[in-house]
């Protein structure tokens, strides 16, 4: 079974392409623009043990948002492609990572009922060019795009990079639980008979 997927998507604003394999072993070949959110997102495949090229030009000198956000869209088209029909997935994911100080935790339902719920530290204090509110926008678009009911809970935290590195890998760790598949599911995991 062949899951990968590559997919692109040109704006005014931004121009992405992305190559996406579910049964890789973490290989990464990653350019947004956003050395930090490159750092992220390789964090995220080689947890989730996928193989992971994006090439992103985004209109950087107005914000990151644009960006960032439209790679979660088309990330997000390149998930829901590669997985298809979503036959044989074990469909739910969950995973808690610590780093340092902080402890996030990530659950997933592959279910086509995109939903996504975010909790993250109010009084964390972002310092340097990166702001951390971003990457709910990231994973909005990517949930809504992949078709996933994403829940991202993030417990404590003092230091910005420390909670979204743990957001990010408990994200990879869980995706990959969700994604695997297992013979005893002929169709697709659910008392309805299709997700």
């Amino acid at each position: 079974m062949d899951r990968r997927a590559s997919v692109s998507r040109k704006t005014n604003e931004t121009e992405i392409s992305v190559c996406f394999d579910i049964d890789g072993s973490g290989n990464v070949d990653i350019s947004t623009g956003i050395p930090f959110f490159d750092h992220m997102l390789t964090a995220f495949a080689i947890h989730g043990f996928f193989d992971l090229k994006i090439n992103a030009v985004g209109d950087l000198d107005v914000d990151y948002h644009h960006t960032i956000e439209d790679i979660g869209l088309v990330l997000g088209q390149a998930l829901s492609k590669a997985l298809e029909n979503k036959k044989a997935i074990v469909r739910f994911g969950d995973f808690c990572v610590p780093m340092d100080e902080a402890l996030s935790r990530v659950t997933i339902d592959v279910s086509n009922r995109p939903y996504l719920v975010y909790n993250f530290p109010r009084d964390l204090k972002v310092k340097g060019k990166f702001d951390a509110y971003l990457v709910k926008e990231f994973f909005q678009a990517f949930c809504v795009q992949g078709a996933l009911n994403l829940h991202i809970n993030s417990y404590y935290g003092e230091n910005e990079h420390h909670v979204l590195e743990s957001i990010f890998k408990a994200f990879g760790k869980s995706l990959h639980m969700a994604t695997r598949t297992n013979e005893k599911i002929s169709n697709v995991l659910s008392s309805k008979g299709s997700l």
